[in-house]
């Protein structure tokens, strides 16, 4: 527990009032880094990735969101190893977001912690709440996903582009639609098929030596 109480009831996922937290504890220190990131120059890698590994929690150095991003904290984004994240996220992090290891993230996804009261009359009286988000190992959330408040995403799963997703995904399944529902179970056939491509695909380049096109090892 901190010396803050409206702080505390954020984090644990409480009604609270912005306002009130003491200024410490307010998010314009990851806004500021964040604005500082999106204006270097795209292929300044190096200084992108640098400040990328200031802003979040528990990173690792294979690390990389692609700029222009916004944050509400940033600090309260803990990510795992082997992290991509294509433009335009938002990652609302009011409260704590968990990113396991080898997640990829498509454009314009929003991770939203942040909810309102549905009765007006609370809601109008700037009380709000914050719920987690966790998504698990070797998860890929597609373009324009949308995770919301309590969310937690299973490992190995995918989740279709322009999802809304508004529940507990479990592991090994491919999750679409408003609101995000399991389409299907990931299954042998999917790892036969893609491993065989994979092969095909490294067995080409050994063949043909093909030199690397990019520093960027996202890309």
């Amino acid at each position: 527990m901190s010396k803050d109480p409206e702080y505390d009831r954020m984090l644990a996922g409480e009604l609270y009032i912005t306002d009130r937290i003491q200024q410490a504890n307010r998010e314009w220190p990851g806004k500021r880094l964040v604005q500082r990131i999106n204006q270097l120059p795209a292929d300044d890698l190096a200084g992108i990735i640098a400040l990328e590994q200031k802003l979040f929690a528990g990173t690792h150095p294979d690390l990389y969101v692609q700029p222009p991003f916004e944050v509400d904290y940033g600090k309260h984004i803990k990510i795992g190893n082997h992290f991509y994240c294509n433009a335009n996220a938002m990652f609302l992090d009011t409260n704590w977001i968990t990113i396991g290891d080898n997640v990829k993230i498509g454009p314009r996804v929003n991770l939203l912690t942040a909810g309102h009261p549905i009765d007006a009359a609370t809601r109008v009286s700037l009380l709000e709440f914050a719920k987690p988000i966790v998504i698990g190992n070797n998860t890929w959330l597609g373009g324009n996903v949308t995770v919301l408040p309590g969310v937690t995403i299973g490992n190995n799963v995918v989740i279709g582009a322009g999802a809304v997703v508004t529940h507990d995904i479990p592991d090994n399944v491919v999750a679409v639609g408003n609101p995000a529902r399991v389409l299907r179970e990931i299954g042998e056939a999917d790892r036969a098929r893609w491993q065989q491509e994979a092969e095909e695909y490294w067995a080409w380049r050994e063949d043909s030596a093909t030199p690397a096109t990019t520093d960027n090892p996202h890309q």
